[in-house]
């Protein structure tokens, strides 16, 4: 079975060797050593002078939200995970989306000036596929009317945007480090500012708002994450120079074997350097997306929708049309990539999918 992505796991006995030391120590959550060395290797393989292990990336949105006391509207992108708006609703907000870029898939800043009303608090925009946002127009738009930004930056693992770390932009950026990224912890995520009073904050939001064992200093949640995470963050993290390499060898390939197909491909942006954590292709019709599935599915191939449906059609927001969001999610499909995929594997993708537009048997 080929799926669309499959976690990365270091040695075994790398890992059971800090699963030792966790039973020596019997220290397994709580800001224990392991999480601690592993915010400090993050912000230095990463280039990011501030950042908070949290137990996922859905948390890790919550927080940012609760962290700049975001009410009414939130302007953001209907392409993107269902968590970037679900976490909007539940913290007390109202999603109002603004379309996407047709070539980035990101949120278009010429769309965001026209949905921003006296309500809006605040702008959270994803970079969607690890594509970073035109973080030059959404900062000055943001500037001028005096918004904070938050960047869902999930799929951002080893991004970089004009020479740094594209974690390093906006009032906070979150990272999802869940088993199908590219970096990860098993569960996890981060969130990550440079605003040293605001990293305080967050802080506090992550730990019940403990000031001391006795004493709190404001409401919080257990955003915490476990040793037992952590051990698995630092068993991958050395292997992420090799990790960002082979994606891009196979991004590379598909590029060059799926060179006849009639696909769309996102644009990415010209200033960053791209981590190439997702191969999202654009059919002409939906119709032809559903029997390029079916073909792969056949030969146990499984890649996924993604992201479908369009957020703007959820039924727990008030329904937005925005119609290049939904036409993109009707026809995008991410194929299979991941670390132990071979180069062989994509050529039997690419020859079903070529199969299937030129109707052959």
């Amino acid at each position: 079975m080929i799926p669309v992505t499959r976690p990365f796991l270091p040695a075994i006995e790398v890992y059971e060797n800090y699963i030792k030391g966790i039973w020596q120590r019997n220290w397994i959550t709580n800001h224990g050593p392991l999480a601690n060395e592993l915010e400090l290797r993050l912000k230095e393989f990463l280039g990011a002078p501030h950042l908070l292990f949290l137990n996922n990336g859905t948390v890790a949105l919550q927080i940012a939200i609760k962290a700049l006391e975001l009410k009414g509207e939130v302007l953001t992108t209907p392409f993107s995970y269902v968590a970037t708006t679900s976490s909007i609703v539940w913290e007390g907000c109202k999603p109002v989306f603004a379309d996407i870029d047709p070539d980035s898939f990101n949120l278009d800043p010429s769309k965001i000036e026209a949905a921003i009303t006296p309500n809006t608090s605040a702008i959270l925009a994803t970079h969607v596929f690890g594509n970073p946002c035109d973080i030059a127009a959404i900062s000055a738009i943001a500037k001028k009317h005096k918004l904070p930004v938050i960047y869902d930056a999930a799929h951002c693992f080893g991004t970089t945007y004009k020479g740094q770390s594209v974690f390093n932009f906006g009032d906070i950026s979150t990272a999802s480090f869940h088993a199908t990224k590219l970096f990860h912890t098993g569960e996890g995520g981060a969130v990550f500012t440079q605003q040293p009073e605001l990293l305080k904050k967050l802080a506090y939001l992550r730990n019940f708002g403990h000031e001391t064992p006795v004493e709190f200093a404001m409401v919080g949640i257990n955003g915490k994450n476990s040793e037992l995470h952590a051990a698995m963050g630092l068993s991958v993290l050395p292997h992420m120079p090799s990790i960002l390499s082979k994606r891009k060898e196979l991004s590379m390939h598909y590029d060059a074997v799926l060179k006849n197909l009639r696909i769309k491909k996102q644009k990415i942006q010209k200033e960053a350097g791209y981590n190439y954590s997702y191969y999202p292709v654009v059919f002409e019709t939906e119709e032809l997306l559903h029997k390029s599935m079916e073909e792969l599915n056949k030969y146990q191939v499984f890649p996924r929708r993604y992201f479908y449906p369009s957020l703007d059609t959820l039924n727990y927001v008030d329904e937005q049309l925005c119609p290049v969001s939904r036409d993109i999610a009707g026809r995008i499909l991410c194929l299979p990539l991941y670390f132990d995929l071979s180069l062989e594997e994509v050529d039997m993708i690419a020859r079903l999918l070529l199969r299937v537009q030129n109707n052959q048997p």
